[in-house]
């Protein structure tokens, strides 16, 4: 059984075309049903047989012009549908254009923001670059004035002593401050131009000279680079000696008598 998909109450609006189809289905009919009424018979009278050809002529011509009303209709309706079709179409065109457009900027905006947020990062970056870079320089500026504020020294013993060995600990010269002050004291007294005139290097024509007592050939020998070549300098005298003493006793510290 067919399924009633009406609502109960209620017809079903129709639009204009199908108002149009059903009116020119319509006149067809009423002008078939015309022309089915003319009598077959043709031995009527002249009337009857006047009226019935006019009313057949009549039925002809009216249905000619219900099926060109009806197709100029149908026609009309068609270009119409098509009219608004059209018009949907270019509205949704326009629509897709708009949402496309907008999608758009919305992708050059965040390329902008992206480029911009990577600009600052370059920027910070640099800068975070050129402030270690200067921290780096200020740092080698404070080394290079430290280097260039140099160390002094007494000029006295203990300031003698003193630079030798740190000029001893530069070229890995062992000795410590007991051991250099024990020996000088026992060689010249603390006295950097004395010199032994009654040894037997004395009588070979080479006296020990300075505060450790070198003879020339032995400081000449054992001479540290970076000290004077004077003989008779207290810290040339004293580097020498401990050089020569490290070469054949291991240090100054374990000389304990004539060397």
């Amino acid at each position: 059984m067919p399924k009633n998909i009406t609502t109960p109450g209620h017809t079903p609006k129709l639009t204009k075309l199908h108002k149009l189809s059903i009116a020119g289905v319509a006149t067809l009919g009423a002008a078939a049903l015309a022309f089915s009424l003319v009598p077959g018979n043709s031995q009527t009278t002249t009337d009857d047989a006047a009226v019935s050809s006019a009313k057949v002529a009549y039925s002809e011509q009216q249905i000619k012009d219900v099926k060109a009303s009806v197709t100029d209709q149908l026609a009309g309706a068609d270009l119409k549908a098509q009219a608004i079709a059209a018009k949907k179409k270019a509205a949704a065109d326009a629509a897709a254009d708009a949402t496309a457009a907008a999608k758009k900027k919305a992708a050059d905006a965040a390329a902008a923001k992206k480029k911009a947020a990577a600009q600052a990062a370059a920027k910070k970056k640099a800068a975070a670059s050129r402030a270690k870079a200067a921290a780096a320089s200020r740092s080698t500026q404070r080394i290079k004035i430290e280097t260039v504020a140099a160390k002094t020294y007494a000029n006295n013993l203990d300031g003698w002593i003193r630079e030798s060995l740190d000029i001893m600990k530069a070229k890995g010269i062992p000795g410590t401050y007991q051991g250099l002050h024990k020996n000088i004291m026992r060689e010249s007294s603390g006295n950097p131009m004395a010199i032994n005139n009654w040894d037997i290097n004395a009588i070979n024509g080479i006296p020990s000279k300075g505060l450790l007592q070198v003879i020339p050939p032995t400081f000449k020998a054992y001479h540290v680079a970076g000290t004077s070549w004077d003989i008779y300098n207290p810290v040339a005298n004293i580097t020498a000696a401990c050089n020569y003493a490290a070469d054949k006793y291991g240090s100054m510290d374990n000389v304990n008598s004539a060397y």
